[in-house]
């Protein structure tokens, strides 16, 4: 009788167990969701943010070579940012696992 109990109380422990490893797997695919949301949004205030800066105070001629260098510049700054971004998330990872 003991035993049975005990084979219970163990099976339900392994599926608690189970069930904590599927949220963690969880946990990991909608922190890794959040990072690519967070570049993009990024990428999309960069592009706004170029964009005004070179619109604001110009008459309707623009020069759309400088703007898609400026474009271009800032993209290049935010992968940099990006990759920093990446080797943070990399370390907090190593850093929870230990």
């Amino acid at each position: 009788q003991n035993e049975k109990v005990l084979k219970g109380v163990v099976k339900q422990q392994e599926e608690k167990i189970f069930q904590l490893i599927d949220k963690s797997g969880e946990v990991s695919i909608l922190k890794n969701e959040i990072f690519h949301l967070k570049r993009s949004l990024q990428h999309a205030e960069t592009e706004a943010k170029v964009l005004w800066e070179e619109l604001r105070g110009k008459d309707s001629k623009v020069d759309t070579t400088h703007v898609q260098e400026r474009l271009r510049q800032q993209q290049e700054v935010d992968k940099l940012r990006l990759m920093l971004l990446e080797k943070e998330n990399e370390r907090q990872m190593l850093s929870d696992k230990n």
